[in-house]
């Protein structure tokens, strides 16, 4: 250039020769050693299984959700539960006055010396509380607030982005713990740059229905563990309890059999867990009959609709469906496929099935195909006490499994076939 941008005078600018530096040489696998993670293990069972067993020290979590459905009711739980173990926590938002966070905590009865609140958004001094090492587990609540020097302006796509990275850094410099907390879009998205999901180490996601006290806690991605591990709590007058049952809850009980109602032993990670899926179909004049799903991948039930109509012999012209996962649970396997056929024909022929569970996907060419984990599918519905399973085999079709359930008049009863299997009184025992 041959002068300062700045100043404006020339001769102040010289050009050096940019040192490119060493670069370390490969290093085989098998010759890497790593030491064992050391985790800090909240107390919170429904949270550390999520986790895969606890945080680890310099690593950053995304916590997102909707508003109100208890993000920061939950990090305050934490950070008490921390706290109480000698674990230092601090809070810092830009959303809530300290009187505010103060209030929720007594509410929630989660006070305890060591866990401490700030009113801070700018990022560089977040980052130097980080750095300080005071508090080995810093929360951030939220990310959208964060603002940088004097500007004033918080949730830009490029400010979120540079803010996450500068606390990032601050976390791995300093072995601290830090908590991103995020809001989530219309689509259920976590607001800002869709990049900030892979800078992080974990991501987590909380959501549940606003009229239910069920919250879902899914980790979507995680570094130091496995992925799509769930963890379920109830919200409560005195903040989210952990669910050590959950299956209970969203599996419903009810002495008399009701047509349209099937058990799903559903997998989230490691767990287990029995989902009822309830279905209604009535008669309609219209001409474009209603389908409503709730909880399921609408795509698929609007696939199993048809092959009902088509390879299970049960016409479905003229008729409404409704098809609901029961607890305000989302289920997006596969193996839904044949309790909701099985939901779905139950409640049209009105036939009770009774207690049954079910887990099979359903192809367009109407067979019905095995799935994985069936060992565990099964023994979560004899835990539960589940009188009959119903599985897919090589070769079944879906009228086959609906000719063996008995929805179908006038056909075989149920557990004539080697694939309807009564549970034994002695195992269920």
């Amino acid at each position: 250039m041959g002068f300062c941008p700045q100043c404006r005078a020339s001769g102040t600018v010289i050009e050096i020769e940019a040192d490119g530096g060493s670069t370390a040489a490969p290093t085989p696998v098998g010759e890497v050693v790593s030491a064992p993670i050391r985790r800090l293990k909240t107390g919170l069972e429904e949270f550390d299984r999520v986790l895969g067993g606890g945080l680890v020290p310099g690593s950053v979590a995304l916590l997102g959700g909707e508003p109100g459905v208890g993000k920061s009711t939950l990090v305050l739980e934490i950070g008490a539960a921390l706290s109480g173990s000698g674990t230092r926590v601090l809070i810092a938002t830009g959303e809530e006055s300290r009187n505010q966070v103060g209030l929720r905590a007594r509410r929630i009865n989660a006070v305890a010396d060591g866990l401490s609140v700030a009113t801070e958004s700018d990022v560089g001094r977040l980052s130097a509380l980080i750095r300080a090492g005071t508090w080995p587990v810093v929360v951030v609540d939220s990310i959208q607030t964060a603002t940088e020097g004097s500007s004033g302006v918080a949730g830009t796509t490029t400010l979120v982005r540079d803010a996450a990275a500068q606390l990032i850094a601050a976390a791995k410099e300093s072995g601290v713990v830090v908590f991103l907390i995020g809001h989530v879009t219309k689509d259920g998205a976590i607001a800002g740059p869709k990049s900030l999901e892979h800078m992080v180490d974990v991501v987590l996601s909380l959501d549940g229905e606003a009229h239910r006290n069920l919250r879902f806690l899914r980790g979507t991605k995680n570094r130091f563990g496995s992925v799509h591990e769930i963890g379920v709590f109830e919200m409560t007058d005195h903040g989210l309890d952990p669910v050590a049952d959950p299956s209970a809850v969203l599996a419903g009980r009810r002495e008399t059999p009701v047509a349209g109602s099937v058990l799903f032993p559903a997998l989230d990670g490691r767990r287990s867990l029995l989902v009822e899926i309830q279905a209604l179909v009535v008669p309609t004049t219209a001409a474009q009959p209603r389908r409503s799903v709730k909880g399921l991948t609408a795509s698929r039930v609007h696939q199993v609709i048809a092959s009902i109509d088509r390879h299970g012999k049960i016409s479905m012209g003229g008729r409404e469906v409704y098809v609901s996962a029961m607890g305000g649970i989302s289920i997006a396997e596969p193996a839904a496929d044949l309790p909701m056929a099985l939901a779905i024909a139950s409640a049209l022929t009105e036939v009770p099935l009774g207690s049954v569970a079910a887990w099979g996907e359903v192809a367009l060419t109407g067979e019905v195909r095995s799935v994985s984990q069936a060992d565990r599918r099964r023994a979560e519905s004899r835990r539960l006490g589940v009188d009959h399973v119903v599985e897919a085999g090589d070769g079944r079709r879906l009228h086959d499994v609906f000719r063996e359930v008995g929805v179908i008049p006038g056909q075989a009863e149920r557990g004539n076939s080697l694939r309807v299997m009564p549970i034994r009184e002695d195992v269920r025992a």
